[in-house]
């Protein structure tokens, strides 16, 4: 895709996120990599106004060279991009359920999305929760490193979910999964849950990967 048509995309995939309440206000971004560099979101913007011509791009160094100053939180995407050869796309959400799992005292920080359905599996993964830091530190980019790029998705503590992808579309619809996902888990808290097993989450990953 060109330039214009993925700065077109982005626009109107955030505008989506931010009707369905995905996003609220300013918080959330998003960016895509470039041959040459990066897009991302820029800084308080909201992520249901975007203008494509003003959306941030980036150098492969992650200088900033046109567009609007980008968002504070670039380190998170780079450093999916940098850990992840495959990565193409990541977003960063502040959606309702996913946070609230990441508030949670008893959130497994090795699994917060339990295989609870087969498209949580299939479309994000094991998920661990990176400890806290603050917004803008560039701490959590170093915290996200450390995976070693073995994850296409966190938790970020008391904070939000980051997912990363092959391509800007499949990164949205990851998100979403893991949100919705996240919302069965604590509609369901103090249930007596069925989780798929171990011999069942094998076969999704052998199947699709």
């Amino acid at each position: 895709m060109t330039e214009a048509a993925l700065r077109n995309d982005i626009a109107r995939l955030c505008k989506s996120l931010f009707d369905r309440g995905f996003s609220v206000g300013s918080a959330g971004n998003v960016s895509v990599r470039l041959d040459d560099g990066y897009l991302i979101t820029p800084t308080n913007s909201c992520l249901g106004f975007l203008d494509p011509a003003r959306i941030s791009r980036l150098d492969r160094k992650g200088h900033h060279v046109g567009g609007d100053k980008p968002s504070k939180e670039v380190f998170l995407h780079r450093a999916f991009y940098d850990t992840r050869a495959e990565a193409r796309a990541v977003v960063h959400l502040h959606s309702t359920y996913a946070t609230a799992l990441s508030c949670l005292a008893d959130t497994d920080p090795d699994d917060c999305i339990p295989p609870l359905t087969p498209y949580v599996v299939m479309r994000v993964g094991q998920v661990p929760l990176v400890p806290y830091f603050r917004p803008g530190d560039a701490r959590g980019g170093e915290l996200i490193r450390a995976l070693g790029g073995r994850h296409a998705a966190v938790l970020l503590a008391n904070h939000g979910p980051v997912v990363s992808g092959r391509d800007l579309t499949s990164t949205v619809y990851a998100a979403e999964e893991l949100e919705e996902t996240a919302k069965l888990l604590v509609t369901l808290r103090g249930q007596s849950l069925r989780m798929l097993d171990v011999a069942q989450v094998a076969e999704l990953k052998a199947t699709f990967g």
